[in-house]
C-alpha cells in the first residue's frame, strides 16, 4: 500500500471522527481526505510543493518571460 493511500485513509479516519455534524462533516471528511492524500504523495516523493503552484504550461526549471 502506497503512502498516498495511507495518507488518504488517515485523513478520512480523522474526518469520520468529526462526522457527527451533517453536510459540514461531509465537507470536512472530503477536505481532510484530500489533505491526507497530498501529504501521502509528498511523503512518497511523487509530489513537490512547487507542483501545486506552477502553471499548466510551465515545466520544471523554466521561467515565464
Amino acid at each position: 500500500m502506497s503512502m498516498a493511500l495511507v495518507g488518504l485513509l488517515a485523513g478520512m479516519g480523522l474526518g469520520f471522527a468529526a462526522y457527527f455534524g451533517g453536510f459540514g462533516a461531509f465537507l470536512l471528511v472530503a477536505a481532510l481526505g484530500a489533505v491526507g492524500f497530498l501529504v501521502g504523495r509528498y511523503a512518497d516523493g511523487d509530489l513537490e510543493p512547487g507542483d501545486l503552484f506552477r502553471g499548466r504550461g510551465e515545466a520544471r526549471g523554466e521561467r515565464r518571460r
